[in-house]
């Protein structure tokens, strides 16, 4: 098959070669993205008169016949021809003719492929930031029904202080919301047209650069050729933004994981995302949760492999830049599919609050509590803090937690304890106080909800 740009060279590569350079196999997964790119070019090189009407309805109705076997998948790629755009360019001139050849003046593969890419990312950005909605909406569910359900609040994985589950969830939410804002930001680097770039230097052709632009729903252009070509910023922000949310759900995997354990009790998955063993019956493992902690890997990855393809490259296009697509349509499928997950598991699993609130009373999560009390009956938190520290050890040695203690027990450790530290020692109770900003408080849980309600609603702004 005879290469569109084989004029200068006077010997074909092997067969194995050919495969080695060629990017068909993955970005075929541009195809409407490149149609789409095509008409928008050869409608603007009619409006300027570079080429005649008659070949500008022809070219566009030959774009429009392979967008509608695109869409029924029946195109049939060839390696021999390399990338998408050397394909659909003879794909195009088998169905029109040689007028098909027209289409790519004034361009270059290499402001093709870019435009390709942000008219992709665009796309895949405005789904994500969909999908994050999704999952917040999930999560903002489950929190208005348990704002009162106590948890254990953990540092180190050790337990800390007793919180409303609300709170917890809520503060994946806020995680998430700073992960939409990111996408939201990056939008606008996204949305910028390098068509009309040419290879690296414009073009001699008399082109409007602004009309295919706009005719694309770009908001502007690249105002330099040569950044236009091998600008891949845009790819690696939204890497970058990725690898944080892929963070942020793995972080929250880990804790469904461990929640759902035996050890925990505090959830159950609902059977659609999990799996059982192949020898042992009594398993249900939560492998959606899992499977995205594990995905997360690859994020970074794709990252991290873009990063160092890009770092000593000259201006302007190299044939390296041909690994930018893998990576990046990987990680689309990756977060798109771990958010779809994530959003139906947590909208399904159900909570055991009152296993919850029992491991809330069967530890001595509530010290701070009791240190608290001394300092506001007017003992130095540090000595507070020694005094509780002692009744802990107490009853460590006795096989027993602070609320079973007597008064008279509490009395030899100081005689600021009254019969009223009963009550500060009540997991409910010692929720319910910590009413501070952005705690973990009942009232504040409710008003970071009706927040958060406001924000999707698009009341508010964050």
């Amino acid at each position: 098959m005879k290469k569109l740009w084989g004029g200068r060279f006077t010997k074909s590569a092997e067969e194995w070669v050919d495969e080695f350079g060629a990017s068909i196999s993955f970005d075929k997964e541009l195809v409407m993205e490149d149609l789409e790119g095509s008409l928008a070019h050869v409608t603007m090189l009619g409006k300027c008169g570079i080429l005649s009407k008659e070949d500008v309805e022809q070219i566009k109705s030959g774009l429009k016949h392979l967008q509608k076997k695109a869409q029924a998948g029946e195109l049939q790629f060839s390696v021999k021809m390399e990338d998408i755009h050397l394909n659909l360019e003879s794909m195009l001139i088998d169905e029109i003719g040689p007028v098909g050849g027209k289409l790519h003046t004034g361009r270059s593969r290499n402001d093709q492929v870019a435009t390709d890419m942000h008219l992709y990312l665009r796309n895949q950005t405005s789904d994500v930031i969909d999908l994050i909605q999704e999952l917040q909406q999930a999560l903002l569910t489950q929190a208005e029904q348990h704002v009162e359900t106590l948890i254990p609040g953990y540092t180190h994985l050790q337990r800390a202080q007793p919180i409303s589950f609300a709170h917890h969830l809520m503060a994946y939410f806020w995680m998430l919301e700073r992960d939409k804002q990111r996408f939201k930001e990056s939008f606008k680097r996204i949305n910028v047209s390098p068509l009309g770039a040419g290879a690296l230097a414009g073009t001699t052709f008399p082109i409007d650069r602004e009309y295919s632009a706009e005719l694309l729903g770009f908001s502007g252009i690249y105002e330099n050729s040569l950044d236009a070509v091998c600008d891949r910023d845009f790819i690696l922000e939204f890497l970058s933004n990725s690898s944080m949310l892929m963070m942020h759900l793995s972080r929250l995997s880990e804790e469904i994981i461990l929640w759902s354990s035996q050890e925990f009790q505090f959830i159950e998955l609902d059977d659609a995302f999990s799996t059982g063993s192949s020898i042992m019956p009594q398993k249900k493992n939560p492998d959606m949760a899992e499977l995205i902690r594990g995905k997360t890997g690859r994020v970074y990855g794709n990252l991290m492999g873009l990063l160092t393809v890009l770092k000593g490259l000259p201006l302007a296009y190299n044939k390296d830049m041909q690994e930018d697509k893998e990576g990046m349509f990987d990680t689309v499928k990756t977060v798109i599919g771990s958010l779809r997950i994530f959003a139906g598991m947590i909208s399904t699993m159900k909570v055991r609050s009152k296993n919850m609130e029992k491991a809330t009373r069967s530890d001595f999560s509530n010290a701070t509590e009791l240190a608290d009390y001394l300092a506001s009956k007017g003992m130095p938190f540090r000595e507070a803090h020694e005094v509780v520290g002692k009744l802990v050890l107490h009853c460590i040695q006795k096989e027993c937690y602070l609320a079973d203690l007597t008064l008279a027990d509490f009395k030899a450790a100081s005689s600021l304890f009254e019969e009223d530290i009963y009550t500060a020692l009540n997991p409910y109770e010692a929720v319910k106080r910590r009413n501070s900003a952005g705690g973990t408080g009942f009232e504040q849980v409710k008003k970071a909800i009706d927040k958060a309600k406001e924000l999707m609603n698009g009341k508010v702004h964050v």
